[in-house]
């Protein structure tokens, strides 16, 4: 590890901040031995990042696992839908599905699933954020399901 790219402030943050250049991602390394890795922009990156880090801690002397248990906890994907949403409409017409929009604090709806759990967040634009999903798929398949609800307004 590069001194550059770590922080370590415990009065401040109880991990020390690995910021890596390849792949670009963050790494907050806790004396427990936990380790989150943030901003990859694949599963494959955020894997590959860790394992770089376990090779870097091992031959700084660090007791590593030989099998790494990566788990991923929660992926943010982006899309841009093409299309312009009128924002009051849609809330207006899911408000019974727990539809969130108060364009006062902030310009986006927030639209909840319960399946799979996960929260996009839509804006006039077209472009949709979802987030709290732990697979792709599930991403897809939640935009999917917001797009099927708007269906009957447009």
């Amino acid at each position: 590890m590069n001194d550059d790219h770590v922080t370590y402030k415990p009065e401040q943050f109880p991990g020390l901040v690995y910021r890596m250049r390849k792949p670009k991602v963050a790494i907050l390394l806790f004396s427990t031995g936990k380790v989150v890795c943030t901003g990859g922009k694949s599963v494959e990156q955020a894997r590959e990042a860790v394992k770089n880090v376990a090779k870097t801690a091992a031959a700084a002397g660090a007791k590593v696992r030989d099998k790494l248990d990566v788990e991923i906890q929660n992926i943010v994907a982006t899309a841009d839908l093409k299309i312009s949403f009128d924002l009051s409409m849609i809330a207006t017409a899911l408000l019974s599905e727990g539809v969130e929009y108060e364009p006062e604090q902030f310009p986006g709806l927030v639209y909840r699933l319960k399946e799979p759990k996960a929260v996009i967040l839509v804006f006039q634009s077209g472009k949709v954020v979802c987030t709290g999903t732990r697979t792709l798929e599930d991403a897809a398949l939640a935009v999917d399901r917001f797009l099927d609800a708007v269906k009957g307004i447009y």
